[in-house]
């Protein structure tokens, strides 16, 4: 008799639901349901009841939900989820792309002695995406909600204590709150108690290591899933470590993934302190680490610019000294929040598809420099590895192309899609058979994929791009209206 495990992707646009045959990794359904995201300017906004809705619309969509036996949830980091006495969502969750705490998170670096101080004590560097930056907005901006306040918590650990009643969340997602400390592996009181914080640690979820579950699904929950109620709940974790577990990513192997927004990390056998704040040093789903940077402007870039062009995404020729700084929603890496984007080397005779070229090109630069930087602050980058390439974009031709061209690496496409979702059934099979999730991942092969061979490394572009930006960066800068 198969053995079934549900595997949730709670990301900013969908829930995503994949079901795996826990023995043998073979995906045997699927369910997805959008999401709505509202806000203006710099506020991104969902309300937490918009993803358990989902959740129930993409597990019915399976049709399997009665043969699931575990069930895990992996979930956009950073987001800030505030509850009231009776566990009811106060208002809509801020998201993780809401940039309007920037001032709150530069308050915030000062606050605690400095980003070297930071990175050194906590792990991370505030920026606008982190949690406590959101939770300083609000105390400031809507101090009665704030005040109303009886528990925080993470998209993930919404999720998981909807389905469990238990309010827990893991390391990886913990360390993406900025008062967790990877340091420590607690939460940080010296973070808790700065005057634009000001929380208790009774607000926050209990942090379980690795292996342990949380429990099994309550019976109003099943009702209301489809689910079993004796269904084992794994731990979950945020969106990048369930990615990183649905590969089953050796240390030092780097990965770009190319969605929405980009992000390039490696898994690290040590802790990450980097004092510029640009390489995020969180923790993993394993036990490791998992330094990291995020981009806000990627894929979505790239398609603005083709609409505004009329071209096709495929439809390009070589940048010819144009470069595109696509910080089209101000930019997390390098943190400039009310950056806006721009075009640069334009002639009379630019062919408008090298411009497309040179937003594609645009996007990767600031990824692979993030990796630069990653490989020179945690236990190092593989040169022999292959560059992993997932997200949306990781299937496009020119994607691949332009991401060869620039790094001169190989390249791996993983055959697997929705990684976020199998990193979380990887953490439901491990619950439900007592195994490491590492071994459960190497079981089902989840590395399986496309090899692209290096070719040799276009330094000339590379060099353009970054001495171009470098030289425009202050333009940029200029605040929001």
């Amino acid at each position: 008799m198969r053995r079934l495990v549900a595997g949730v992707d709670c990301s900013t646009q969908s829930t995503k639901v994949v079901v795996v045959d826990s023995d043998s990794g073979l995906v045997v359904g699927t369910g997805r349901a959008l999401h709505t995201v509202t806000g203006t300017g710099g506020a991104r906004e969902t309300h937490p009841d918009v993803w358990w809705d989902a959740l129930r619309v993409a597990l019915a969509q399976t049709g399997l939900a009665d043969e699931i036996a575990a069930i895990s949830v992996a979930g956009q980091q950073h987001g800030l989820v505030c509850l009231d006495a009776a566990g009811q969502p106060l208002r809509p969750a801020m998201l993780w792309n809401d940039t309007r705490s920037a001032p709150d998170a530069a308050h915030l670096r000062e606050a605690l002695g400095g980003e070297a101080a930071w990175a050194t004590r906590i792990g991370v560097v505030p920026v606008a995406s982190f949690t406590a930056s959101k939770w300083a907005w609000l105390r400031r901006c809507e101090p009665e909600i704030a005040a109303r306040t009886a528990a925080i918590r993470l998209p993930h650990d919404y999720m998981t204590e909807r389905l469990s009643g238990e309010g827990v969340t893991d390391r990886g997602d913990a360390s993406g709150t900025a008062w967790w400390s990877t340091a420590t592996e607690a939460y940080a009181p010296e973070v808790l108690g700065l005057d634009s914080i000001g929380l208790a640690t009774q607000l926050l979820p209990r942090v379980l290591r690795p292996m342990e579950a949380v429990g099994a699904v309550t019976p109003a929950a099943a009702e209301a899933t489809g689910l079993r109620a004796d269904v084992l709940v794994g731990i979950g974790t945020g969106d990048n470590m369930g990615a990183a577990l649905g590969l089953g990513l050796p240390a030092g192997t780097p990965v770009v993934s190319l969605g929405t927004s980009g992000t390039a990390y490696m898994v690290s056998t040590t802790r990450t302190a980097d004092p510029s704040g640009d390489v995020a040093g969180f923790a993993d789903a394993t036990g490791r680490f998992l330094p990291l940077t995020a981009t806000l402007n990627c894929t979505l870039a790239v398609d603005r610019v083709a609409e505004w062009l009329k071209l096709d995404r495929e439809d390009v020729a070589p940048s010819g000294g144009v470069v595109v700084l696509p910080y089209f929603d101000g930019e997390r890496t390098p943190n400039v929040p009310n950056a806006s984007a721009a075009v640069l080397g334009l002639r009379h005779d630019t062919d408008p598809r090298a411009i497309l070229m040179a937003t594609y090109e645009g996007a990767i630069v600031g990824l692979l420099d993030a990796l630069e930087t990653i490989d020179a602050c945690s236990s190092g980058i593989d040169p022999a590895a292959p560059l992993v390439l997932i997200g949306g974009g990781a299937r496009g031709e020119t994607w691949q192309r332009v991401v060869g061209r620039l790094s001169g690496r190989a390249i791996l496409i993983p055959d697997a899609t929705d990684l976020v979702a199998i990193g979380a059934a990887v953490q439901a099979a491990a619950a439900l058979h007592s195994k490491d999730p590492l071994a459960v991942a190497a079981h089902w092969g989840t590395n399986a994929g496309t090899r692209r061979e290096a070719v040799t490394r276009d330094v000339e572009t590379l060099s353009h791009h970054r001495s171009v930006r470098q030289m425009a960066f202050e333009a940029v800068q200029a605040p929001r209206d």
